[in-house]
Protein backbone atom coordinates (compact mmCIF):
# COMPACT_ATOMS: atom_id res chain seq x y z
CA UNK A 1 0.00 0.00 0.00
CA UNK A 2 2.68 2.67 0.59
CA UNK A 3 3.67 2.25 -2.83
CA UNK A 4 0.06 3.12 -4.39
CA UNK A 5 0.09 5.86 -1.59
CA UNK A 6 3.14 7.27 -3.46
CA UNK A 7 1.65 6.82 -6.16
CA UNK A 8 -1.52 8.47 -5.30
CA UNK A 9 0.35 11.79 -3.76
CA UNK A 10 2.53 12.00 -6.98
CA UNK A 11 -0.51 11.91 -9.16
CA UNK A 12 -2.59 14.44 -6.56
CA UNK A 13 0.57 17.15 -6.39
CA UNK A 14 0.64 16.93 -10.63
CA UNK A 15 -2.90 17.50 -10.90
CA UNK A 16 -2.61 20.77 -7.96
CA UNK A 17 0.49 22.00 -10.33
CA UNK A 18 -1.29 21.66 -13.31
CA UNK A 19 -4.62 23.04 -12.33
CA UNK A 20 -2.00 26.21 -10.72
CA UNK A 21 -0.52 26.44 -14.11
CA UNK A 22 -4.01 26.80 -15.60
CA UNK A 23 -5.32 29.50 -13.45
CA UNK A 24 -2.03 31.39 -14.08
CA UNK A 25 -2.32 30.98 -17.95
CA UNK A 26 -6.03 32.76 -17.02
CA UNK A 27 -4.46 35.29 -14.96
CA UNK A 28 -1.92 35.94 -17.99
CA UNK A 29 -4.67 35.25 -20.98
CA UNK A 30 -5.37 38.06 -23.26
CA UNK A 31 -8.61 39.70 -22.24
CA UNK A 32 -10.18 42.17 -24.96
CA UNK A 33 -11.90 44.10 -22.15
CA UNK A 34 -9.17 44.51 -19.79
CA UNK A 35 -7.06 45.95 -22.71
CA UNK A 36 -9.50 48.34 -24.31
CA UNK A 37 -10.07 49.85 -21.06
CA UNK A 38 -6.19 50.28 -20.19
CA UNK A 39 -5.13 51.89 -23.61
CA UNK A 40 -7.93 52.69 -25.70
CA UNK A 41 -11.45 53.63 -23.63
CA UNK A 42 -10.38 57.63 -23.24
CA UNK A 43 -10.41 58.23 -27.04
CA UNK A 44 -12.08 55.55 -28.43
CA UNK A 45 -15.49 54.11 -28.06
CA UNK A 46 -16.53 50.40 -29.14
CA UNK A 47 -20.12 51.70 -30.75
CA UNK A 48 -20.03 55.61 -31.46
CA UNK A 49 -16.86 58.04 -32.01
CA UNK A 50 -15.40 59.70 -29.88
CA UNK A 51 -11.91 61.56 -29.63
CA UNK A 52 -11.41 58.81 -32.03
CA UNK A 53 -13.68 56.75 -34.09
CA UNK A 54 -15.60 54.04 -33.57
CA UNK A 55 -13.35 50.43 -32.88
CA UNK A 56 -16.78 48.74 -33.80
CA UNK A 57 -15.60 47.31 -37.50
CA UNK A 58 -12.55 49.04 -37.70
CA UNK A 59 -10.41 46.01 -39.53
CA UNK A 60 -13.53 46.19 -42.10
CA UNK A 61 -12.77 49.74 -42.95
CA UNK A 62 -8.93 49.62 -42.74
CA UNK A 63 -7.34 48.33 -45.77
CA UNK A 64 -6.57 45.27 -44.87
CA UNK A 65 -6.96 43.00 -42.14
CA UNK A 66 -2.96 43.72 -41.60
CA UNK A 67 -3.48 47.44 -41.14
CA UNK A 68 -4.48 47.73 -37.82
CA UNK A 69 -1.35 45.71 -36.06
CA UNK A 70 0.99 48.09 -37.83
CA UNK A 71 -0.78 51.02 -37.22
CA UNK A 72 -0.94 50.78 -33.60
CA UNK A 73 3.18 50.30 -33.10
CA UNK A 74 4.02 52.26 -36.22
CA UNK A 75 1.42 55.64 -36.01
CA UNK A 76 4.67 58.27 -36.18
CA UNK A 77 5.91 56.69 -39.29
CA UNK A 78 2.82 55.74 -41.07
CA UNK A 79 0.94 58.96 -40.17
CA UNK A 80 3.51 60.79 -42.74
CA UNK A 81 3.74 57.95 -45.28
CA UNK A 82 0.41 55.88 -45.33
CA UNK A 83 -2.35 57.17 -47.28
CA UNK A 84 -5.44 55.91 -45.14
CA UNK A 85 -3.60 57.18 -41.72
CA UNK A 86 -3.11 60.85 -43.13
CA UNK A 87 -6.86 60.33 -43.98
CA UNK A 88 -7.27 59.40 -40.59
CA UNK A 89 -5.67 62.47 -38.83
CA UNK A 90 -7.20 64.76 -41.28
CA UNK A 91 -10.48 63.68 -40.11
CA UNK A 92 -9.70 63.76 -36.67
CA UNK A 93 -6.83 66.61 -36.59
CA UNK A 94 -5.47 65.09 -33.15
CA UNK A 95 -2.50 62.37 -33.95
CA UNK A 96 -3.20 58.84 -32.43
CA UNK A 97 -0.39 57.77 -29.05
CA UNK A 98 1.72 55.16 -30.25
CA UNK A 99 1.64 51.90 -28.72
CA UNK A 100 3.93 48.64 -28.12
CA UNK A 101 1.23 46.20 -27.99
CA UNK A 102 1.73 42.57 -29.56
CA UNK A 103 -0.48 41.31 -31.96
CA UNK A 104 -2.54 38.85 -29.88
CA UNK A 105 -3.42 42.09 -27.55
CA UNK A 106 -4.44 43.97 -30.85
CA UNK A 107 -6.65 41.37 -31.82
CA UNK A 108 -8.00 40.44 -28.28
CA UNK A 109 -9.15 44.35 -28.34
CA UNK A 110 -10.52 44.57 -31.98
CA UNK A 111 -12.51 40.95 -30.88
CA UNK A 112 -14.09 42.34 -28.24
CA UNK A 113 -14.98 45.70 -30.22
CA UNK A 114 -17.02 43.69 -32.92
CA UNK A 115 -18.48 41.30 -30.47
CA UNK A 116 -18.59 43.32 -26.96
CA UNK A 117 -20.19 41.47 -24.23
CA UNK A 118 -24.31 41.85 -24.41
CA UNK A 119 -26.08 43.60 -21.02
CA UNK A 120 -28.91 41.49 -20.24
CA UNK A 121 -32.44 44.00 -20.50
CA UNK A 122 -33.37 44.12 -16.81
CA UNK A 123 -36.15 41.87 -15.13
CA UNK A 124 -39.48 42.54 -14.63
CA UNK A 125 -39.94 44.96 -11.88
CA UNK A 126 -37.17 47.28 -12.88
CA UNK A 127 -34.53 45.70 -10.98
CA UNK A 128 -30.86 45.22 -12.99
CA UNK A 129 -29.10 42.00 -12.63
CA UNK A 130 -25.72 41.49 -13.77
CA UNK A 131 -24.22 38.28 -14.61
CA UNK A 132 -21.02 37.64 -12.29
CA UNK A 133 -19.87 34.13 -12.72
CA UNK A 134 -15.91 34.70 -10.24
CA UNK A 135 -18.71 33.55 -7.22
CA UNK A 136 -19.81 30.32 -8.68
CA UNK A 137 -16.52 29.55 -10.28
CA UNK A 138 -15.15 30.28 -6.24
CA UNK A 139 -17.74 28.22 -4.68
CA UNK A 140 -17.27 24.90 -7.21
CA UNK A 141 -12.99 25.60 -6.68
CA UNK A 142 -13.54 25.13 -2.82
CA UNK A 143 -15.85 21.75 -3.35
CA UNK A 144 -13.37 20.21 -5.58
CA UNK A 145 -10.91 20.89 -3.14
CA UNK A 146 -12.72 19.45 -0.23
CA UNK A 147 -14.10 16.44 -2.10
CA UNK A 148 -10.01 15.73 -3.33
CA UNK A 149 -9.25 16.23 0.86
CA UNK A 150 -12.20 14.08 1.55
CA UNK A 151 -11.00 11.31 -1.16
CA UNK A 152 -7.12 11.70 0.77
CA UNK A 153 -8.87 10.80 4.12
CA UNK A 154 -10.73 7.74 2.73
CA UNK A 155 -7.68 6.68 1.03
CA UNK A 156 -5.85 6.82 4.59
CA UNK A 157 -8.49 5.25 6.47
CA UNK A 158 -8.62 2.27 3.75
CA UNK A 159 -4.94 1.51 3.76
CA UNK A 160 -5.32 1.56 7.46
CA UNK A 161 -8.16 -0.97 7.64
CA UNK A 162 -6.19 -3.09 5.10
CA UNK A 163 -2.88 -2.92 7.03
CA UNK A 164 -4.75 -3.94 10.33
CA UNK A 165 -6.52 -7.05 8.27
CA UNK A 166 -2.77 -7.88 6.66
CA UNK A 167 -1.24 -7.66 10.18
CA UNK A 168 1.16 -5.36 8.86
CA UNK A 169 2.48 -2.64 11.57
CA UNK A 170 3.09 0.96 10.28
CA UNK A 171 3.31 4.46 12.48
CA UNK A 172 0.79 6.95 12.48
CA UNK A 173 0.00 8.78 9.73
CA UNK A 174 1.53 12.03 9.02
CA UNK A 175 -0.82 15.18 10.01
CA UNK A 176 -1.72 17.73 7.31
CA UNK A 177 0.43 20.22 8.67
CA UNK A 178 3.29 18.05 8.73
CA UNK A 179 2.49 16.39 5.01
CA UNK A 180 5.51 17.02 2.44
CA UNK A 181 3.39 17.23 -0.13
CA UNK A 182 1.01 19.34 0.92
CA UNK A 183 3.28 22.07 2.12
CA UNK A 184 4.97 21.77 -1.30
CA UNK A 185 2.01 22.91 -2.66
CA UNK A 186 0.39 25.27 -0.35
CA UNK A 187 4.00 27.15 -0.61
CA UNK A 188 4.04 27.00 -4.62
CA UNK A 189 0.50 28.41 -4.77
CA UNK A 190 1.61 31.51 -2.22
CA UNK A 191 4.47 32.19 -4.00
CA UNK A 192 2.96 32.18 -7.10
CA UNK A 193 -0.10 34.31 -5.96
CA UNK A 194 2.38 36.71 -3.89
CA UNK A 195 4.60 37.31 -6.81
CA UNK A 196 2.03 38.30 -9.22
CA UNK A 197 0.74 40.74 -7.08
CA UNK A 198 4.08 41.59 -5.65
CA UNK A 199 5.31 42.34 -9.95
CA UNK A 200 2.59 44.41 -10.98
CA UNK A 201 3.15 46.29 -7.77
CA UNK A 202 6.60 46.79 -8.08
CA UNK A 203 5.73 47.58 -12.12
CA UNK A 204 3.20 50.30 -11.38
CA UNK A 205 4.81 51.68 -8.53
CA UNK A 206 5.26 55.68 -8.81
CA UNK A 207 2.78 55.67 -11.58
CA UNK A 208 0.07 57.54 -11.61
CA UNK A 209 -1.95 57.16 -14.98
CA UNK A 210 -5.45 58.54 -15.02
CA UNK A 211 -4.65 60.44 -12.26
CA UNK A 212 -7.61 63.30 -11.19
CA UNK A 213 -7.29 64.79 -8.32
CA UNK A 214 -9.78 67.81 -7.35
CA UNK A 215 -8.24 71.33 -8.34
CA UNK A 216 -8.99 74.59 -6.01
CA UNK A 217 -10.82 76.26 -8.93
CA UNK A 218 -12.47 74.15 -11.35
CA UNK A 219 -10.48 75.07 -14.76
CA UNK A 220 -12.01 73.28 -17.58
CA UNK A 221 -9.04 72.67 -20.99
CA UNK A 222 -12.59 71.59 -22.98
CA UNK A 223 -13.52 75.54 -22.60
CA UNK A 224 -10.52 77.30 -22.98
CA UNK A 225 -7.97 75.45 -25.39
CA UNK A 226 -10.65 73.22 -26.71
CA UNK A 227 -13.88 75.85 -27.59
CA UNK A 228 -12.01 79.27 -27.47
CA UNK A 229 -8.97 77.75 -28.76
CA UNK A 230 -6.50 79.74 -26.67
CA UNK A 231 -3.26 77.76 -27.51
CA UNK A 232 -1.48 75.96 -24.91
CA UNK A 233 1.67 78.32 -25.16
CA UNK A 234 -0.41 81.40 -23.86
CA UNK A 235 -0.23 79.80 -20.50
CA UNK A 236 2.17 77.20 -20.76
CA UNK A 237 4.73 79.68 -22.21
CA UNK A 238 7.98 77.39 -20.22
CA UNK A 239 6.91 74.76 -22.55
CA UNK A 240 8.83 76.30 -25.78
CA UNK A 241 11.42 78.16 -23.67
CA UNK A 242 12.57 76.41 -20.69
CA UNK A 243 12.52 73.21 -18.96
CA UNK A 244 9.46 73.23 -16.93
CA UNK A 245 6.04 74.29 -19.06
CA UNK A 246 5.17 76.64 -16.01
CA UNK A 247 1.66 76.89 -14.50
CA UNK A 248 0.48 80.00 -15.35
CA UNK A 249 0.06 82.56 -12.40
CA UNK A 250 -3.21 84.40 -11.83
CA UNK A 251 -2.09 87.08 -13.56
CA UNK A 252 -2.27 85.32 -17.01
CA UNK A 253 -6.10 84.43 -15.78
CA UNK A 254 -7.18 87.65 -15.17
CA UNK A 255 -5.86 88.69 -18.72
CA UNK A 256 -9.27 87.21 -19.95
CA UNK A 257 -11.34 87.66 -16.42
CA UNK A 258 -11.40 91.08 -15.74
CA UNK A 259 -14.06 91.39 -18.33
CA UNK A 260 -15.01 88.23 -18.59
CA UNK A 261 -16.90 87.47 -14.96
CA UNK A 262 -19.64 84.84 -16.39
CA UNK A 263 -19.52 81.78 -18.00
CA UNK A 264 -21.77 81.94 -21.07
CA UNK A 265 -20.62 78.71 -23.13
CA UNK A 266 -22.33 76.41 -25.04
CA UNK A 267 -21.49 73.43 -22.75
CA UNK A 268 -22.81 72.71 -19.52
CA UNK A 269 -20.05 72.24 -17.02
CA UNK A 270 -19.78 68.68 -15.71
CA UNK A 271 -16.84 67.01 -12.98
CA UNK A 272 -16.05 63.43 -13.61
CA UNK A 273 -18.57 62.16 -11.49
CA UNK A 274 -21.37 63.75 -12.99
CA UNK A 275 -21.62 67.17 -10.48
CA UNK A 276 -23.05 69.62 -12.43
CA UNK A 277 -20.50 73.07 -12.23
CA UNK A 278 -21.46 76.62 -11.27
CA UNK A 279 -18.78 78.23 -13.94
CA UNK A 280 -19.57 81.87 -13.09
CA UNK A 281 -18.63 80.94 -9.34
CA UNK A 282 -15.61 79.36 -10.15
CA UNK A 283 -14.61 82.45 -11.75
CA UNK A 284 -15.49 84.21 -8.51
CA UNK A 285 -13.14 82.19 -6.82
CA UNK A 286 -10.67 83.13 -8.96
CA UNK A 287 -11.35 86.88 -8.09
CA UNK A 288 -10.98 86.25 -4.47
CA UNK A 289 -7.54 84.97 -5.16
CA UNK A 290 -6.53 87.95 -7.51
CA UNK A 291 -7.59 90.22 -4.82
CA UNK A 292 -10.21 91.50 -8.05
CA UNK A 293 -13.66 93.85 -7.05
CA UNK A 294 -15.59 92.60 -9.83
CA UNK A 295 -18.32 95.17 -9.06
CA UNK A 296 -15.72 97.94 -9.56
CA UNK A 297 -13.44 95.76 -12.11
CA UNK A 298 -10.47 97.18 -9.89
CA UNK A 299 -7.74 95.29 -7.82
CA UNK A 300 -7.96 95.83 -4.22
CA UNK A 301 -5.69 98.45 -2.59
CA UNK A 302 -1.81 97.22 -1.66
CA UNK A 303 -1.76 98.89 2.04
CA UNK A 304 1.35 97.28 2.65
CA UNK A 305 3.30 97.94 -0.01
CA UNK A 306 4.28 94.42 -0.77
CA UNK A 307 3.56 94.84 -4.28
CA UNK A 308 -0.05 92.93 -4.60
CA UNK A 309 -3.41 93.55 -4.02
CA UNK A 310 -4.52 92.76 -0.18
CA UNK A 311 -6.32 89.68 0.48
CA UNK A 312 -4.97 88.05 -2.46
CA UNK A 313 -2.48 84.61 -2.73
CA UNK A 314 -1.58 82.47 -4.96
CA UNK A 315 -3.53 79.46 -6.13
CA UNK A 316 -2.70 75.73 -4.90
CA UNK A 317 -3.53 73.89 -7.90
CA UNK A 318 -2.54 69.97 -7.15
CA UNK A 319 0.47 68.83 -9.46
CA UNK A 320 -1.07 66.15 -11.64
CA UNK A 321 2.16 65.05 -13.94
CA UNK A 322 5.03 64.19 -11.78
CA UNK A 323 8.90 62.33 -13.19
CA UNK A 324 11.00 60.60 -10.31
CA UNK A 325 14.16 62.80 -9.35
CA UNK A 326 16.41 60.95 -11.18
CA UNK A 327 14.77 61.80 -14.82
CA UNK A 328 15.50 64.60 -16.62
CA UNK A 329 13.18 65.80 -18.97
CA UNK A 330 12.94 69.15 -20.79
CA UNK A 331 9.92 70.48 -22.38
CA UNK A 332 11.57 72.82 -24.49
CA UNK A 333 13.28 69.98 -25.81
CA UNK A 334 10.67 68.24 -26.82
CA UNK A 335 8.47 71.23 -28.15
CA UNK A 336 10.70 73.45 -29.91
CA UNK A 337 13.11 71.26 -30.99
CA UNK A 338 11.49 68.14 -30.99
CA UNK A 339 8.59 69.22 -32.45
CA UNK A 340 6.15 67.65 -30.36
CA UNK A 341 2.53 68.25 -29.85
CA UNK A 342 1.49 69.02 -25.98
CA UNK A 343 -1.14 66.04 -27.18
CA UNK A 344 1.78 63.29 -27.67
CA UNK A 345 2.09 63.94 -23.74
CA UNK A 346 -1.01 64.74 -22.47
CA UNK A 347 -3.76 63.28 -24.50
CA UNK A 348 -6.48 65.54 -26.11
CA UNK A 349 -5.93 68.06 -23.28
CA UNK A 350 -8.29 70.08 -25.49
CA UNK A 351 -11.10 67.74 -24.94
CA UNK A 352 -10.72 67.31 -20.64
CA UNK A 353 -13.28 68.98 -18.71
CA UNK A 354 -10.85 67.94 -15.41
CA UNK A 355 -7.42 67.11 -16.68
CA UNK A 356 -6.28 64.15 -15.73
CA UNK A 357 -2.79 61.77 -16.39
CA UNK A 358 -2.78 60.74 -19.88
CA UNK A 359 -0.18 58.28 -20.16
CA UNK A 360 1.72 56.10 -17.67
CA UNK A 361 5.11 58.09 -18.43
CA UNK A 362 7.13 55.10 -17.85
CA UNK A 363 10.65 54.63 -19.30
CA UNK A 364 9.49 52.62 -21.76
CA UNK A 365 6.80 54.44 -23.10
CA UNK A 366 9.48 57.42 -23.83
CA UNK A 367 11.93 54.84 -25.28
CA UNK A 368 9.01 53.89 -27.62
CA UNK A 369 8.71 57.32 -28.72
CA UNK A 370 12.36 57.83 -29.35
CA UNK A 371 13.10 54.69 -31.52
CA UNK A 372 9.96 56.22 -33.70
CA UNK A 373 10.14 59.71 -33.74
CA UNK A 374 11.62 61.16 -36.62
CA UNK A 375 14.35 63.79 -36.75
CA UNK A 376 14.09 67.23 -38.02
CA UNK A 377 17.17 68.04 -40.04
CA UNK A 378 18.47 71.28 -41.33
CA UNK A 379 18.27 71.80 -45.13
CA UNK A 380 20.30 74.05 -46.46
CA UNK A 381 19.11 74.42 -49.99
CA UNK A 382 15.22 75.65 -48.63
CA UNK A 383 16.24 77.22 -44.88
CA UNK A 384 13.92 74.02 -43.06
CA UNK A 385 13.96 71.99 -40.54
CA UNK A 386 16.30 72.51 -37.11
CA UNK A 387 19.65 73.63 -36.34
CA UNK A 388 19.74 72.07 -33.42
CA UNK A 389 20.64 68.72 -35.71
CA UNK A 390 23.20 70.32 -37.35
CA UNK A 391 25.83 68.74 -35.23
CA UNK A 392 24.85 65.22 -36.71
CA UNK A 393 25.64 66.37 -40.10
CA UNK A 394 26.72 62.87 -41.34
CA UNK A 395 23.26 61.25 -40.59
CA UNK A 396 21.99 64.11 -43.02
CA UNK A 397 24.18 63.14 -45.48
CA UNK A 398 23.03 59.68 -45.56
CA UNK A 399 19.67 60.63 -46.27
CA UNK A 400 21.00 62.24 -49.34
CA UNK A 401 21.39 60.27 -52.65
CA UNK A 402 25.37 59.62 -53.14
CA UNK A 403 26.14 60.79 -57.37
CA UNK A 404 28.87 59.39 -58.56
CA UNK A 405 30.29 61.56 -61.45
CA UNK A 406 32.93 60.87 -64.09
CA UNK A 407 35.90 62.83 -65.11
CA UNK A 408 33.69 65.08 -67.12
CA UNK A 409 31.86 65.99 -64.18
CA UNK A 410 28.93 63.56 -65.82
CA UNK A 411 26.49 61.71 -63.67
CA UNK A 412 27.79 58.29 -64.03
CA UNK A 413 25.23 56.64 -61.44
CA UNK A 414 23.38 58.03 -58.48
CA UNK A 415 23.20 55.12 -55.31
CA UNK A 416 20.25 55.08 -52.89
CA UNK A 417 20.31 57.22 -49.75
CA UNK A 418 21.83 54.83 -47.04
CA UNK A 419 18.95 55.11 -44.87
CA UNK A 420 15.23 56.72 -45.67
CA UNK A 421 15.04 58.39 -41.81
CA UNK A 422 17.08 59.29 -38.83
CA UNK A 423 14.77 58.42 -35.55
CA UNK A 424 16.30 60.00 -32.02
CA UNK A 425 17.15 56.49 -31.08
CA UNK A 426 19.65 56.89 -33.89
CA UNK A 427 21.25 59.87 -32.18
CA UNK A 428 21.87 58.60 -28.98
CA UNK A 429 17.90 59.19 -28.04
CA UNK A 430 18.12 56.04 -26.13
CA UNK A 431 21.41 55.96 -24.10
CA UNK A 432 21.24 56.38 -19.91
CA UNK A 433 22.48 59.38 -19.91
CA UNK A 434 20.59 61.17 -21.81
CA UNK A 435 17.87 60.89 -19.39
CA UNK A 436 19.47 59.97 -15.87
CA UNK A 437 21.77 62.10 -14.33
Amino acid sequence: MSRYRKIFNRVFAFLVLFALASSTNNIFAQNGEALFKANCSSCHKVDKDFTGPMLKGARDREPDKEWAYKWVNNVNTMVETDPYAKALKAKWVSQMQQFNLKKDEIKAILDYADAPPVTPPPPPGGATQTEDNSLLFGILTLVLALIAFILLQVNSNLRKLTDDKEGVLRGEPVPVYKNKTYLMVAILVLFCVAGYFFTNAAIGLGRMKNYQPKQPIFYSHQVHAGTNQISCLYCHGGAQDSKHANIPSVNVCMNCHKGINKYEGPDALVREDGTAVNGTEEIQKLYEYAGFNAATKTYNPDKNNDGVPDGAYPIQWTKIHNLPDHVYFNHSQHVKVGKQQCQTCHGNIQEMPEVYQFADLSMGWCINCHRESKVDFYNKDDSTGNKFYSIYEKFHNDLKPDTIRDKYNNIKEIKKPKMDSVTVEKIGGTECQKCHY
